[in-house]
């Protein structure tokens, strides 16, 4: 089965990060198409997956479109059912189920004030309260996960499954913006920043070298924390 992933810069777009974890960790092939961001040509290229006004978007050999990564994540568990996006316990498919949903509509503050940037950590960053709450709320949902993990793996449910590519962009905007964590919630981080298809995408996007001037956040720098 063929399928079609049009993406954002890889740098710095963390709903296509997730899109495509939900190929790539799953050892589905896909084809990438790369849209630029914040250039005129961004909206003409999405005139060719219509309904889609967003990226990422996926397309199958059938014709379905996908215009949304949790649409993204249910259409390749449907069509691919022995892949693992879900875990098999019901609680637990239950769970991720949930995790997944929250990170696609909350979490504002945190998103607002830390945008995914895999290019530099940012040095001196100080979280709002608001962002603390999300952090504080981020840690909760990831120890109750685990409490429900089926394997002795290092995701949230011992397996990897797609709440985890849901939350790997939080994982990076911990590591880009040294944010407070636990140890348990570090530990779920590292996880994800030695992750080989993670690894993968940002090594692409570093390649690509397009830095984006509107995610400057005027802070001292260092090296992103992934070698």
């Amino acid at each position: 089965m063929t399928y079609d992933i049009l993406i954002g810069d890889r740098s710095y777009s963390s709903w296509s990060l997730r899109g495509w974890l939900l190929f790539a960790a799953f050892d589905i092939p896909v084809s990438i198409h790369l849209n630029e961001m914040y250039v005129p040509a961004f909206a003409e290229t999405l005139k060719d997956w219509i309904p889609a006004r967003t990226v990422p978007v996926a397309r199958a050999a059938d014709g379905a479109l996908w215009t949304d990564s949790l649409a993204i994540a249910e259409g390749l568990a449907e069509r691919h059912p022995t892949a693992g996006h879900w875990p098999s316990e019901p609680r637990a498919r239950a769970l991720a189920r949930s995790l997944a949903a929250e990170m696609h509509s909350g979490f504002g503050a945190l998103r607002g004030a830390c945008p995914m940037n895999l290019r530099v950590q940012w040095r001196g960053f100080e979280p709002s309260q608001k962002v603390r709450a999300d952090l504080a709320r981020v840690e909760t949902l990831w120890a109750h996960a685990r409490s429900l993990a089926v394997t002795d793996g290092p995701w949230l449910f011992g397996t990897y499954s797609a709440a985890d590519a849901f939350f790997a962009p939080v994982a990076m905007r911990i590591a880009g913006y040294a944010l407070p964590m636990g140890d348990a919630a570090r530990a779920y981080v590292d996880a994800h920043l030695s992750h080989a298809p993670l690894r993968a995408w940002r090594a692409e996007g570093e390649a690509a070298d397009r830095t984006l001037g509107n995610y400057d956040m005027g802070l001292p720098t260092a090296p992103f924390p992934m070698a």
